[in-house]
């Protein structure tokens, strides 16, 4: 079988299937619960702007709600608005910029590793599984992969059981007082995650100097900062303390593999545009280690990233909940219907939507788009983990 990017039909091949026949929003269930599923752009659009307040964030599942908790992805108003903005001051530009250095000696690690495989196959999605992981552990908790390996272990384990019950039915009443083995397995990987994050907490308190704001700059310290608040309109509780850290360990983790695995299969597919790369590097980096001027001026490879994102995207959709009844273009929506988002628009891209073309964000992200901001947010769980 030659290789193609046209993944849609044989990923989602419902989805496929009913959008040729129904077209771009029909009316589906989910389960016992009804559903609009909307693909097209404008569409999309209207519901994300959510000016009206009338598309609140659909409420998680049990399994899922064990795994994100009442983090970002899943919070709102100025519950969410606080914990953005220390998620913006933990990854702003500087503090990125302080990143650079961990995340090089993670990457030295792994490539000093592959010099004994040359010649060799390797899986390399467990590969940047593992990077990934310590990329995260070192820069937002300040600890190793290995003190944070139990808790990516116990995420995956949980997103394993979510994935397997995502379309199943729980049944009113009976399941108050009847668990299945999946949910009795899934409240006691939850109660682990939480002691091991409890863990890193602690030992971070430990290392109090006795200042104000004194738990560090990453992450993980302006958490334990908040916790600590003596105003109650900006303290974190312990619990949320907890989910925003499994949000960080897990969705960025996720999002960041994918992306990384991708890439690396498309450049070994299409040489051309990893020779391009490869000199681009070179020509702004040299033989030094990247720094974050340098890295902001790597064009062929944010074009390549974006590229890969289009066609691959770690997230395929988000859930809305109709808040109360509201017209939605031709449509009247009634309360509690679910909406769900799905971007998958040939139509936007041309022809050449299926081949793998860097060169169409070569003007930015806005052009490609024809400035519809709603047609592309591939790591985007509800315009959350992309921080400004």
């Amino acid at each position: 079988m030659a290789l193609t990017h046209a993944i849609f039909p044989r990923v989602m091949p419902h989805v496929y299937s009913w959008i040729n026949k129904y077209g771009k929003s029909y009316l589906s269930w989910n389960g016992v619960r009804p559903q609009l599923v909307i693909t097209d752009p404008e569409i999309v659009k209207e519901v994300l702007r959510n000016s009206e307040k009338a598309f609140p964030k659909g409420k998680p599942t049990n399994f899922f709600e064990k795994i994100l908790g009442d983090g970002l992805v899943t919070t709102e108003s100025e519950k969410w608005a606080r914990q953005r903005k220390l998620a913006n001051y933990a990854f702003h530009g500087k503090s990125l910029k302080n990143m650079i250095p961990a995340v090089v000696v993670s990457v030295e690690t792994m490539l000093e590793k592959w010099k004994g495989r040359e010649g060799k196959e390797m899986e390399v999605f467990q590969e940047f599984t593992l990077l990934t992981s310590e990329v995260i552990s070192r820069t937002a908790f300040s600890s190793s992969y290995l003190e944070g390996e139990k808790i990516f272990d116990l995420l995956t384990k949980l997103s394993l059981i979510a994935s397997r019950n995502v379309f199943k039915t729980r049944l009113p009443i009976i399941s108050r007082f009847w668990k299945s083995s999946d949910e009795i397995e899934l409240d006691k990987l939850a109660k682990m995650i939480y002691d091991s994050v409890m863990k890193i907490v602690k030992k971070r308190e430990e290392i109090v100097t006795g200042e104000v704001d004194s738990f560090g700059n990453d992450f993980l310290g302006l958490l334990v900062n908040s916790y600590h608040d003596l105003d109650e309109n900006k303290k974190l509780s312990i619990q949320d303390l907890v989910d925003e850290s499994k949000t960080f360990y897990f969705a960025g983790q996720e999002t960041t593999n994918s992306l990384l695995a991708w890439t690396i299969l498309l450049l070994a597919v299409h040489t051309d545009w990893q020779e391009k790369a490869r000199r681009e590097v070179i020509e702004i980096i040299g033989k030094g280690n990247p720094n974050s001027e340098g890295i902001a001026k790597l064009k062929t490879i944010t074009m390549i990233i974006n590229e890969t994102l289009r066609l691959y995207p770690p997230a395929t959709g988000t859930i809305r909940k109709v808040e109360r009844e509201v017209r939605l273009g031709k449509l009247v929506l009634p309360i509690d219907l679910e909406v769900n988002i799905r971007i998958h628009d040939p139509d936007l891209w041309g022809d050449d939507v299926h081949l793998f073309k860097p060169e169409r964000f070569a003007e930015g992200i806005s052009k490609a788009t024809n400035y519809n901001a709603a047609a592309f947010f591939p790591l985007d769980w509800d315009h959350d983990l992309v921080l400004e």
